[in-house]
């Protein structure tokens, strides 16, 4: 029989608290209170057109490798959060529909399931839904401050089946947040004990600030081989804690760091440059199949979305399908306007400058 590790500090009320957390955190998302004040930088990401392509749309083979499994699509679906009475339906949505489409499929934390709480869909009926793709455990990286370690962390993989285990980054939170775990010493040693320690490779993930080459180096260092730069320009937490803040001051902090972070289109920059072997998912902000093409450009090898289909993943799978079929046909058709065959072939189309002054210049027509 397995019981919860005393060693967490681990009681109801702080299980409730904490479950509350969650359906507040959905609630400020879904009102429309964490949207982003910045940009990610993707849109001065300008692909030359290419009016020849010589492919064909229906060919361009978007299929790529990720965690040993042949993936239909670089478009993971990324952690979503929310309190057991919705994320199970919303973990249920998913899994069926990364199932049918071949996509990999990162849940969010696990840290109630892992201390004795409700699982809300984060258990071995996931894996018996998605059988054929790689599926993400996660939790956050702070809390290997707080008891969490190895077992854990096999608890969080073994629940779900999982190729993999994210540890996710957000300090930024933690510290405007009134409930935070604050105490962030020693931890990319901790990270770089369990990337060298588990079965299965460990994801670094950032929540919407960004990871900066130099954290991204210090990682490789310690054996981490997957980041998602998770950057500046989708939802934004300090919004959101400012949303939910008890008070005027608590709320004031947060609001402070609205747009804090690194756009995403440089900390994929910033993480390739740094890690060039390294699988890099670029995130925060991507709503668009150009987005992700743009990203891919950029560097990343696979993209990944949450806020942005969330929305959709609520409303069941036929309504996540039909966004997802969407972003889909958007990055293939930018695959074809680049003449583009296959994913490797984007990540050489050719760019051109959108310097304003380059731009708005024009050319006199010849005389005569």
């Amino acid at each position: 029989m397995t019981h919860p590790d005393p060693s967490l500090g681990k009681d109801d009320t702080s299980d409730l608290t904490l479950t509350s957390r969650k359906e507040q955190h959905l609630d400020v998302v879904l009102a429309g209170q964490a949207g982003a004040t910045v940009t990610t930088g993707l849109e001065s990401v300008a692909f030359e057109h290419v009016a020849l392509p010589e492919v064909s749309w229906h060919d361009v083979d978007l299929s790529t490798e990720f965690l040993g499994h042949r993936i239909g699509a670089p478009v993971m679906i990324g952690s979503m959060t929310g309190g057991p009475s919705r994320a199970g339906a919303i973990n249920r949505t998913l899994a069926q529909v990364c199932q049918g489409l071949r996509l990999p499929l990162a849940v969010g934390s696990q840290r109630v399931m892992i201390e004795g709480g409700a699982a809300a869909g984060l258990d071995r009926s996931l894996r018996s839904l998605a059988p054929d793709i790689p599926i993400l455990a996660n939790f956050g990286a702070a809390q290997l401050n707080r008891g969490f370690g190895r077992d854990q962390a096999l608890r969080a993989v073994e629940a779900i089946g999982a190729n993999a285990l994210i540890l996710h980054l957000n300090p930024l939170q933690e510290a405007v947040q009134a409930e935070g775990d604050r105490d962030w010493r020693g931890l990319t040693a901790k990270i770089g004990a369990l990337a060298r320690g588990l079965p299965v490779p460990v994801v670094v993930k950032e929540v919407g600030a960004g990871l900066s080459g130099t954290v991204v180096g210090r990682l490789a260092d310690e054996g981490v081989t997957i980041f998602d730069v998770a950057g500046a320009g989708g939802t934004d937490w300090a919004r959101v804690e400012a949303a939910r803040a008890p008070d005027r001051a608590s709320a004031q902090v947060a609001a402070c760091f609205a747009g804090w972070g690194i756009p995403t289109a440089d900390a994929i920059r910033a993480a390739r440059r740094t890690a060039p072997q390294a699988t890099i998912i670029g995130s925060g902000g991507i709503v668009t199949g150009l987005d992700a093409a743009r990203a891919i450009r950029l560097g990343a090898d696979l993209v990944s979305l949450a806020g942005a289909v969330l929305t959709s993943a609520l409303g069941g799978p036929e309504a996540l399908e039909r966004q997802l079929d969407v972003v889909l046909k958007q990055l293939r058709t930018a695959c074809f306007c680049t003449g583009s065959a296959d994913l490797a072939a984007l990540r050489r189309a050719a760019l051109v400058s959108r310097d304003p002054a380059a731009t708005s210049a024009t050319t006199p027509r010849p005389a005569g």
